[in-house]
């Protein structure tokens, strides 16, 4: 080999070397590291929409109340969470990340097959829960839900539907909505964007027929009178909202979208104990309790081996609607 074919070899390994004692390096300095200096809040989704919402609303809660000193929310979006999902659980045992999670994700594991799941995570609490509204610009022929399901169950396919990513709780809702007004589920015609933002996008440019999502989502473009409320997922009428049910105009459904948080996996007991104690004290601050508040969420908190327990039921139930409704 030449001097200078030797050289760059050896340059090749040295960079090699070094770069492997720098990911050692970064993996061994996570360990102890505190969680209430520093925090990362991914959002595995685009800006705009629930996640993104709720972790930048948890974000000014953690500054104001001084739980945390610096907090950042990043936004990988893509596949209803999971692309952000599997980069999360390559960070490593790292306890200043954290990252949201809920009825979303767990549909967009199923329906994309996703090698990772929350099981490849470690839960840290469920924070709250928020109910689905379809909407429909203000010029829109559909004046109320029935309106709208008599043209669908003519022709399920001509009515595009906007909504998050596949699998999860837009398009489930649309799909269960679709078989308890006797749709089949497996002609609708269902758009999935990255995030509220684009949904909304779509439909006040006229793409989409219909909108789905969390209510805060179209809150203020239906109070502008831009958009109409057709029906709302919640079991019974929710104070504040001004939207009938779908039980109330007959269809039997209702789904609630929850949010909660987790953390990298193989994190030490002590560091999930001390992001558990940072959640709970977020969870019970005055300043989170508006945020519920503004935003129409209901509380509901859970930690510990209940959360743990909730999130493989909840999955299995989740499993089971993909799988009846055919998505």
């Amino acid at each position: 080999m030449s001097k200078r074919g030797l050289l760059s070899a050896l340059g090749v390994t040295a960079t090699l070397v070094l770069t492997a004692f720098a990911a050692v390096d970064a993996a061994g300095s996570a360990t102890g590291a505190d969680p209430r200096s520093s925090l990362t809040l991914m959002a595995p989704a685009a800006p705009g929409g629930g996640w993104d919402l709720a972790l930048r609303e948890a974000q000014q809660v953690m500054r104001a109340e001084s739980i945390v000193n610096n907090v950042q929310v990043v936004n990988v979006p893509g596949a209803g969470g999971t692309i952000g999902l599997a980069r999360f659980a390559d960070i490593g045992p790292d306890p200043t990340q954290l990252m949201i999670t809920g009825t979303v994700m767990e549909g967009a594991i199923t329906v994309n097959g996703s090698a990772t799941t929350l099981r490849d995570t470690t839960p840290i609490a469920r924070l709250a829960e928020d109910y689905l509204v379809f909407v429909v610009p203000a010029d829109s022929p559909f004046r109320t839900l029935e309106d709208f399901l008599t043209t669908w169950r003519a022709d399920p396919h001509a009515q595009a539907i906007g909504g998050g990513g596949l699998g999860g709780a837009d398009h489930l809702l649309t799909g269960l909505t679709a078989r308890g007004a006797g749709i089949d589920p497996g002609r609708i015609n269902y758009i999935a964007y990255s995030g509220g933002g684009e949904a909304l996008t779509a439909l006040l440019s006229g793409t989409v027929a219909v909108g789905v999502s969390g209510f805060h989502d179209f809150s203020d473009q239906i109070a502008a009178g831009n958009l109409r409320a057709l029906a709302f997922s919640a079991p019974e009428p929710v104070a504040g909202i001004e939207v009938p049910t779908l039980v109330e105009q007959g269809v039997p459904v209702t789904l609630a979208n929850w949010r909660g948080l987790v953390a990298p996996p193989g994190i030490a007991p002590e560091d999930r104990a001390r992001l558990t104690e940072l959640v709970t004290e977020l969870a019970a601050s005055p300043g989170w309790a508006d945020t519920l508040a503004r935003n129409k969420w209901s509380d509901a908190f859970l930690a510990g081996p209940e959360f743990d327990r909730f999130i493989v039921q909840d999955q299995a139930d989740i499993d089971r609607i993909v799988a009846e409704l055919g998505l």
